[in-house]
């Protein structure tokens, strides 16, 4: 079999392996470039909620090839096995084999499913980025009357309120630690996603280790530690997910301590012709450097643009500064959106914070029709006034606002910075001026630091 070539050859189809590839090209118009993934059909990982509930069919939340073809990157549908470092080639399930310069690793993450649960049993599922295995799901999930659903992080969540949007069905979400979300919210977020789910039928069961799920070669119940039984038809496994490493492993890499592809800061592997990035690929958190666990798209992408820019070589302004993770989640008409540490994680890692609080509402006047109450949360450093991180709620501005928090964070602006930012407003757009949610966050902390008690 005639063996292919490649300058640059990536491998993972995902939003990580198309940004590789869209940004090398940008970056080297001349190189060629090849991306192999696995299947033919790839579904938008943040849109598979979506795919039970709010659109109308599983191909609406199709990735699509047109980015690729725009850069005329090439697209082989296969599954790498076997990865040579040393002759640089790469070997197909289908005997092929593809000759390369520089490598991405793109291969994401798989879901973790805990022993007792990896049966044979019908009815249970967990969150494959797999196509056809959605599909599948999706038109069974349509089938079941009671839906259990394990695990209260942003995508079980987002399931919970989407799978009750199909009707006529009993929506449980179990979680064990005691609030939903709560490894990226404090706890005023978490009551306030609860009580909104809670409004629209859906079951919450919170502290509550989920022990068996029962059931005569299909899922019955589930079984929780209390005792309870709940009725299920359908269970989802929604309890997170590990990096796909079996192939990095294979090829001798350097793997992290807790997990994924250790990377530096320009994602070169141990192996500095190739490249991790995604879910694949370490994780260190922009404030201490420690391992976390933080898996997103959004995250995904920016990792992807430095590889692809620095594939060939180093370019400083490129590099990763480290994971600030920046969510946001809609529930039942609510938006959430959170950026960098919470309270209960700065005080954790010894910050010494002050916090700024701002409520109101985000348009101006407050008569406005599809007004929404807004309230914001952001988290400084006392000492040297630093961001540190910010969450919020309210209506679909969150989406932004809590992706200009980020900014903030990234480029280290204080609560003085802040509390003077130049800014836009409109009546229909945001809030006030006069209430504008940054600023007064910013000057409710600075009155906690310089206004004696």
């Amino acid at each position: 079999m005639e063996k292919a070539t490649t300058d640059v050859l990536i491998i993972g189809g995902g939003p990580a392996g198309v940004i590789s590839a869209i940004s090398t090209r940008n970056t080297y118009p001349s190189k060629k470039i090849m991306l192999v993934r696995r299947d033919a059909k790839v579904a938008v990982p943040c849109g598979i909620p979506y795919m039970f509930g709010t659109l109308a069919s599983a191909e609406d939340n199709l990735m699509g090839d047109a980015p690729l073809n725009a850069k005329n990157i090439e697209l082989k549908i296969g599954a790498v096995t076997e990865v040579d470092t040393q002759q640089k080639i790469a070997k197909l399930e289908s005997g092929e084999e593809i000759a390369f310069e520089k490598l991405v690793l793109a291969t994401g993450s798989k879901p973790i499913i805990p022993k007792p649960f990896r049966g044979e049993m019908k009815g249970i599922f967990a969150i494959y980025k797999d196509f056809n295995y959605l599909v599948e799901m999706r038109k069974q999930i349509a089938q079941a009357r009671n839906v259990v659903i394990i695990g209260g992080g942003f995508i079980g969540v987002e399931l919970a309120d989407e799978i009750n949007k199909m009707g006529d069905k009993v929506v449980t979400l179990t979680e064990m630690t005691d609030h939903i979300l709560q490894q990226s919210f404090d706890m005023e977020f978490c009551i306030k996603a609860e009580e909104t789910l809670k409004a629209d039928g859906v079951q919450l069961r919170t502290g509550v280790k989920v022990m068996n799920l029962g059931g005569t070669g299909k899922v019955e119940y589930v079984e929780l530690a209390n005792g309870e039984k709940i009725p299920a038809d359908a269970v989802v496994l929604s309890i997170g997910a590990r990096p796909t490493t079996d192939l990095a492993e294979k090829m001798g890499l350097q793997i992290a301590e807790f997990g994924g592809i250790k990377v530096d800061e320009f994602m070169r592997t141990s192996n500095t012709d190739i490249f991790a990035v995604g879910d694949c690929a370490e994780k260190r958190c922009f404030f201490s450097r420690k391992h976390v666990p933080i898996m997103l798209a959004s995250t995904a992408t920016a990792e992807a643009r430095s590889a692809g820019s620095n594939i060939y070589s180093v370019k400083s302004l490129e590099m990763n500064k480290g994971t600030i993770g920046v969510y946001s989640t809609r529930v039942n008409g609510l938006s959430l959106g959170t950026a960098g540490l919470t309270e209960s994680k700065a005080l954790a890692e010894g910050f010494d914070i002050v916090i700024g609080i701002s409520e109101g509402i985000d348009k101006h006047p407050g008569t406005l029709p599809g007004k929404n109450k807004l309230f914001v949360k952001l988290l400084f450093s006392r000492f040297s006034g630093t961001l540190l991180g910010g969450q919020a709620y309210g209506g679909d501005s969150v989406g932004e606002l809590i992706n200009t928090i980020a900014l903030a964070i990234q480029n280290k602006m204080s609560m003085v910075d802040l509390d003077t930012i130049q800014f836009g407003t409109h009546p229909l757009l945001t809030a006030a001026p006069t209430t504008y949610p940054l600023i007064v966050c910013a000057s409710d902390a600075l009155k906690k630091v310089y206004v004696p008690a």
